[in-house]
């Protein structure tokens, strides 16, 4: 079930690169999003992938397709919506890719795991509605600002 998940975050991620059309970049990045949750859930990391799914699918993704919709001309078909640095990107990919498989390969990676402690979600939880609550209603203040200010930036004047 693993590659499962992995294949649908790799193939989400590819469908969302290659899109022409932006609204359907942003559906895909969404599907992308929600499948590296389910990696999350997979590893047991329930309190990250609720996170993924609230602050960048539900925040996030909401952002950029408010943000597309609410742009003037941006799904017009006149607007070239591809670049032709495709050979340069690709190329470049793969290096990056070499590169992160070359670091992965060279890593111990079995003593790191018996150091990892399981820390229980409930107090997490209490930690932030307790000891870390102004720093977390600081951020949903910062969080409300950038759509208000999305929603100002992107108002049609009249």
């Amino acid at each position: 079930s693993f590659l499962f998940i992995a294949l649908s975050v790799c193939v989400f991620a590819l469908l969302s690169v290659l899109a022409q059309d932006i609204f359907h970049c942003a559906v895909w990045l969404a599907m992308t999003l929600l499948s590296v949750a389910g990696v999350y859930f997979y590893l047991d990391a329930q309190f990250l992938g609720v996170v993924q799914i609230l602050v960048y699918v539900g925040g996030i993704i909401t952002l950029f397709i408010f943000a597309i919709k609410l742009t003037a001309n941006i799904g017009d078909r006149s607007v070239k919506q591809a670049n032709g640095q495709v050979l340069v990107s690709a190329i470049a990919s793969v290096v990056v890719l070499c590169f992160i498989v070359k670091v992965i390969l060279s890593n111990p990676w079995a003593g790191a795991a018996s150091e990892i402690k399981n820390f229980p979600l409930q107090e997490l939880g209490r930690s932030l509605i307790t000891t870390y609550a102004l720093p977390f209603e600081f951020i949903s203040l910062v969080l409300l600002a950038a759509m208000v200010g999305a929603i100002v930036i992107g108002k049609v004047k009249s």
